[in-house]
């Protein structure tokens, strides 16, 4: 039997990546909300309830005409504010003719919408990573749909010792696992940082082949998470024994709930090295797709596991959960918010 965690509304959450919103209608669905995502001819992004007012046809089967939106079922148009401008067959539009739409913000490549009460949409309070669409940085990107709970990818995402046994021989080594952690945690804030240091380690594939170090390394992780939906892994490496060269990755994910047992995994691989070489580039991009993958079937299997659980199991936590448990906290606050 599975307890899904509670969704927080009046929060942030990424839709889609900025490239992924253009001239054709994007289906997305935000905490159980259906959206038609587009992008205006001036270049705005617009999200609308995915869902004519007529007979409930999605908009994201739809056509553009200009900046409406004409649905493909009986030709409701509605404009970007969500209010329909034309029904066939009369000129009086009804009054309620009208599909709700949501606050965005895009910023640092990310679509962001807001699917509470409008007036508490502040676009100043969207978490940044500027290092998405920062000068220097080379980027790639993907998502990956899961069916899992929201918080057992937060869980996954606030332990990186599974890196050990998950991803060995990927991105995992017997140093992440075996490497206390330090967290700090600012409940008001919503922010939970998670450091693991480690002096002299293997060097896994990831970036022995990125960055061309052979031997041993000093491997830093250090994770800022801004609940609900902003995880940053600052990771830096170095030849064990030596502070240079320091090759800096910058690992993102946005964590957005779709619906109860179903989360979208937003994935970013950033580098401020070797920038002008493609094999690097697709490199990091298969390989970590790869590793993604790898936690997308983990949750997966582990959902459909505690799905099928009967009540009364008593969960287990030890010291390297510390940043989840805290994780789940303060998404639970924010819920009851």
């Amino acid at each position: 039997m599975t307890t899904h965690t509670a969704f927080a509304r009046n929060q942030w959450y990424v839709a889609a990546w900025s490239a992924e919103v253009g001239r054709d209608l994007l289906a997305r669905t935000v905490l159980g909300e259906p959206l038609a995502l587009y992008r205006t001819g001036d270049g705005r992004a617009v999200a609308l309830a995915d869902r004519c007012v007529h007979r409930r046809y999605p908009l994201s089967e739809s056509r553009l005409d200009g900046d409406t939106v004409v649905c493909g079922y009986h030709g409701f148009t509605y404009d970007t504010t969500g209010a329909c401008v034309f029904v066939p067959g009369q000129k009086r539009v009804p009054r309620t003719a009208r599909v709700a739409s949501y606050p965005v913000a895009e910023v640092d490549s990310m679509v962001w919408v807001w699917i509470g009460d409008r007036e508490a949409a502040d676009p100043d309070a969207v978490p940044r990573a500027p290092h998405l669409a920062g000068e220097g940085w080379v980027t790639v990107t993907g998502m990956e749909p899961v069916d899992s709970d929201f918080g057992l990818l937060v869980d996954n995402l606030m332990d990186l010792s599974h890196e050990t046994y998950l991803h060995g021989g990927y991105i995992g080594t017997p140093e992440v696992a075996e490497t206390p952690i330090t967290t700090e945690v600012d409940e008001e804030a919503g922010i939970v940082r998670v450091s693991r240091h480690m002096p002299d380690a293997q060097c896994p594939p990831f970036y022995a082949r990125s960055t061309g170090i052979e031997g041993r390394i000093r491997r830093l992780q250090d994770i800022e998470y801004f609940a609900p939906c902003l995880y940053l892994l600052h990771s830096r490496i170095s030849p064990a024994g030596q502070d240079t060269p320091v090759f800096r990755t910058e690992i993102t994910y946005a964590i957005t709930p779709s619906a109860p047992g179903r989360v979208y995994d937003f994935w970013a691989v950033s580098r401020n090295f070797a920038v002008e070489d493609e094999e690097v580039t697709a490199f990091l991009r298969d390989f970590n797709h790869t590793v993604v993958m790898q936690d997308v079937d983990a949750l997966n299997v582990l959902q459909r596991c505690l799905d099928t659980e009967p009540e009364g199991y008593q969960e287990l936590s030890i010291n390297i959960d510390t940043g989840g448990l805290a994780a789940r906290r303060i998404l639970a606050r924010l819920a009851a918010r």
